[in-house]
């Protein structure tokens, strides 16, 4: 399975910043958003509303990390959004992972289910962070792949992940298990505070499902342009 627009990441400070950033783009364009910890504290739910007013797909990124029983009831919570997709850290455990399904489930009751997946380890840890902090007894790739075989077994419906392990997820899991990879740039951006980066194409080469990006749209001198040009990379027409 395969998403075939990049998911814009709207990391903005507040929603009238996204909302004008939006305005860029033409009406009729269903654009794929995600909606991150940032502009959800500052915005709330009424955003996310907005958002699917406005006829686009929305991401919902909170990575809930909780005891089981409060990552259920901030599924519920979130379920009755309508969101597209959101995520919880696979790190809270199989059977966090799903009370979180089970919330999904009940708060969406009646309308479309959201997707569900799990972060494995963020963009932004490396080998050394993995092993000196986390104080893991394996290495980064193994982590990533032990998280993706849990969090299929919890019953989800897929991963966050660098695109440089999207092709041993698919391999270790399934096809259709979802393979979401933020940490996309283009060639002559900088890599910022990410670690693990590809370029969309690469990502697409790589087996990655969908892509996330954020400052190489969201911070070009011509948003729209820079979209297209993600999209074209990714679709492999460039």
């Amino acid at each position: 399975m395969k998403i075939k627009r990049p998911l814009i990441a709207l990391d903005f400070p507040d929603g009238q910043a996204a909302l004008t950033f939006l305005k860029q783009f033409p009406k009729d364009e269903q654009l794929f958003v995600k909606v991150g910890m940032e502009l959800f504290y500052s915005a709330g739910s009424d955003l996310v509303l907005q958002l699917k007013d406005l006829g686009h797909d929305v991401f919902l990124d909170l990575k809930c990390h909780d005891i089981p029983h409060t990552v259920e009831s901030a599924m519920r919570v979130l379920g009755k959004l309508h969101v597209d997709l959101t995520d919880v850290h696979a790190a809270g455990g199989l059977q966090m992972m799903r009370a979180a399904k089970e919330g999904l489930l009940d708060g969406a009751a009646g309308y479309k289910v959201p997707k569900l997946i799990a972060i494995t380890q963020l963009t932004s840890s490396d080998e050394t962070l993995v092993k000196n902090e986390q104080l893991s007894a394996v290495s980064l790739n193994e982590s990533v792949l032990n998280y993706a075989r849990l969090t299929k077994k919890a019953g989800l419906d897929g991963v966050v992940c660098s695109a440089h392990e999207a092709a041993a997820i698919k391999a270790a899991t399934s096809p259709d298990f979802l393979r979401v990879t933020p940490g996309i740039r283009l060639a002559d951006n900088s890599k910022d505070d990410q670690k693990r980066v590809m370029t969309p194409d690469q990502a697409a080469n790589n087996d990655a499902s969908a892509i996330v990006v954020g400052r190489a749209i969201t911070k070009a001198a011509d948003p729209v342009a820079a979209y297209d040009l993600v999209k074209k990379l990714w679709e492999g027409e460039q």
